[in-house]
């Protein structure tokens, strides 16, 4: 079974860690993978993006038109990817920063205060983390312990002491059920 994820945001937002995670975790799992990383000139405030594949076969091509899942962490990634995802694919939304509903009743759409919950956490940076967590939370992709694994092994030695803010969100990202308040 073949999967395809895109990835979107402004660059700082943690996207491409992300993407690299979600292929690094598949990679461990014994899973053909590929990550494809896009990004404007700017270091941080401009797009960027990643399209990652996780197969139990062989990868025809890296390139996706209508992926299984996008995580829009902004407007504009929603505004760009919405309409790209598969019938009954999954779109993931940062309820925190996007301020319009999604227009399409063919896909599931989950929605989730993802800076609020890093921010309950004391890590304003993990934001990435909850949504990768949603995202499996909501689709048959990875196991949320093989994301974990994946962090304890490819979490550069400079970021080690975020692992602990990192597993919590993607935790609390994979449990999030929309409406619920959250919690510190």
């Amino acid at each position: 079974m073949q999967q395809e994820v895109i990835i979107a945001g402004f660059g700082g937002q943690g996207v491409l860690f992300a993407g690299q995670l979600l292929a690094y975790a598949g990679m461990d799992e014994g899973k053909e993978v590929t990550w494809i990383p896009s990004y404007g000139p700017e270091m941080r405030g401009g797009t960027a993006n990643c399209t990652v594949v996780i197969s139990d076969e062989e990868i025809g091509s890296p390139f996706v038109k209508n992926p299984a899942a996008v995580i829009a962490m902004n407007l504009p990634s929603l505004d760009k990817y919405e309409h790209l995802v598969r019938e009954g694919g999954t779109l993931v939304v940062n309820l925190s920063i996007v301020d319009r509903q999604v227009t399409r009743d063919d896909i599931q759409v989950v929605n989730i205060p993802a800076n609020e919950i890093a921010e309950a956490i004391g890590s304003k940076r993990a934001v990435n983390m909850v949504m990768i967590g949603a995202l499996l939370g909501n689709m048959d992709l990875l196991s949320l312990e093989a994301l974990e694994a994946a962090l304890e092994e490819h979490l550069p030695e400079r970021h080690q002491k975020f692992l602990d803010a990192n597993k919590e969100a993607l935790r609390r990202g994979a449990a999030y059920q929309p409406g619920e308040p959250v919690k510190a």
